[in-house]
This record gives structure tokens, sequence and C-alpha cells, in this order.
């Protein structure tokens, strides 16, 4: 079974004037260059790179972060996925979650998925966990949502974490809170964590890998609980997100694996597609993807994550 994670970069699907349909491209409007009047031209063209990144992929199981809703996974996986000759993906899911601008979990799977469980409305009680420190006990755990998805072999959780801006130590506590929310819904589904399947997967915007574990938001779900395949690479060979302002590279896109998973799989090397990102991001100094331009055209600002578990699925 290939495994991929990719955040796409604010997949929205918008109607224009006259009824047309048009999906934006993959930017966030805080680089100036995309919000002038030149911005829109470049969004087809980021979009087919995203498409073209999935493509070289080829995985069985994608899960994606950003994406707007069931019927922007849809359009895009039509207009542009399938159009790249790649197989389809049969079983597409794309569920609202409590982030305000519409960035949504979503999941691209050819293998039909036995269960699915959204925990968008889970409250920090609901798990024995205390809110935060001067936050409503009622307001969500979840900034986005953990998706839960049975797979042959395997239990996927899909997650994208509260982003560090503007403040990482401000939202390491909100960060901290998601990653013992994972833990502990793991912990009551399974009797021995250790033992079963299972992987978390998405963007848990850890903003900075090089720091003490005990410091990082994530620590609840490292040391002893999962095991980070990305780890399995070589340093300098992690990073995943490259920021253009200011030049620095981080790693918050992750492959964690239950022990026992990773036991089974143990030449399970994630590759880092990278192919897709901007010239700018200079660490990456392999061939690009046609059309890849110095900020944009671009797939994202994320590099893409595959990896292949051979025996799971099978």
């Amino acid at each position: 079974m290939r495994i991929a994670t990719f955040n796409v970069q604010n997949l929205r699907l918008r109607q224009l004037a006259g009824g047309e349909a048009a999906l934006d491209g993959a930017r966030d409007g805080d680089v100036p260059t995309d919000t002038d009047e030149d911005a829109p031209a470049f969004d087809k063209a980021d979009r087919r790179l995203t498409a073209a990144v999935l493509h070289d992929m080829n995985a069985d199981v994608v899960a994606l972060q950003e994406v707007h809703d069931q019927e922007t996974l849809d359009y895009f996986h039509e207009r542009f996925l399938v159009r790249t000759g790649l197989r389809p993906y049969p079983h597409r899911i794309c569920l609202p979650g409590n982030d305000g601008m519409g960035r949504n979990l979503a999941l691209l799977s050819r293998l039909p998925p036995s269960a699915l469980q959204s925990h968008a409305g889970l409250r920090p009680s609901d798990l024995g966990l205390a809110p935060l420190e001067g936050v409503a006990p009622d307001r969500p755990l979840f900034c986005r949502d953990c998706l839960m998805v049975d797979l042959p072999g395997i239990t996927l959780y899909l997650c994208h974490f509260k982003a560090p801006y503007p403040d990482a130590d401000a939202t390491r506590p909100a960060r901290r809170l998601e990653a013992l929310g994972v833990r502990r819904l793991i912990e009551n589904r399974f009797a021995r964590p250790e033992r079963a399947m299972w992987m978390i997967l998405g963007d848990l915007n850890e903003p900075d890998a090089q720091v003490p574990l005990a410091e990082k938001a994530t620590a609840p779900l490292l040391d002893d609980f999962a095991i980070d395949l990305l780890e399995r690479r070589p340093r300098g060979q992690r990073w995943s997100y490259h920021e253009p302002r200011r030049g620095t590279y981080s790693r918050p896109d992750a492959l964690l694996a239950s022990p026992a998973l990773a036991a089974a799989c143990p030449l399970a090397m994630p590759r880092l597609v990278r192919e897709g990102m901007g010239r700018e991001a200079t660490a990456y100094p392999g061939p690009r993807l046609h059309g890849v331009g110095e900020h944009r055209p671009h797939a994202s600002d994320h590099a893409a994550i595959m990896v292949d578990l051979e025996g799971i699925g099978a």
C-alpha cells in the first residue's frame, strides 16, 4: 500500500461571473505577489502542478489538507487529476471541520474505507482532557478535525493542527492539546496501541524539528508512542515546507507509525516530493516539474510525502 500526505495550500472552487467555475491557486495571501492583480493568472497552472505531483506519486491513499469542500475535491479530481492519466480515486471524502476559512481535511482512496469518523465536534472533556487556560470549555478540541479512516490492514488518523502563526509559542498549547487528543483517541480505540496497525499523518504544524522533544507540541505522539518515519531519512533531507518571506525550512508534515506498523515495515522509507515547489526553495537542488516558477506557479508551498508499506492492505 502506498500512502501519501499533501497540504495542497487553499484548494477552493469558486463560481465566477457567468457561471464559470475555477479553482483558487496555491496561495495564502501573505506573500505580496499572491494578492496583486497578476496573481489569478497563475491559479490554473498551480493546480495543474498540484495534480502532476499526485500523478507522479500514484499513491493508493492520499491524505489532503486545506481542501474547501466535497465539491472542490470532486471538481479537482475530475477536471485536473484524472486528466493527467492517473487511475481514478473512487472514494473521495471531504467533511466540514472547524476551520473558519474552510481549510478542511480530505481523503482520496482507491481502497474502500470500512469505517470513517470525524471528530470535529469533540470537546476536550469528551476525552478527559482539560481545556486550554482562558478558552471556553465547549470550544472544539481540534482546530480543524481528526479524521479516522479504517482501511484494509491499517487505521489512519488524518490531522491538520493549529498553525504556529503569528506566534509559535502562543499557539503551542493548542497544538499540544490536539496531540493529546489524537493519542487519547488511539488509546481508546486499541487496548494495546503499540500492537495495533495505525498511522497519524498530515500537517502537524511543528515549526522547529530541532527543539528538544519535551518542548515539542507533538511530544505526546512521539517517543515511545509512535515512530516518526521521516527520522529514517538522513538529516538535512527531512524538510517539507519553505517559508519564502523568511527563507526558512521546516518539517510540519508527518507520517507517524505505530510501533507495530514500523516494525512490520522496517524498510519503509518516506519520499518527499519537492518537484512541485517553487524554485525559491533552493535547499532542493533537484529537477522541477515543467512550468514551476521562482515562486509561482507551484503545486504548493509544502512538499508531498509518500511511503510504501509492503504487505499492508494486500
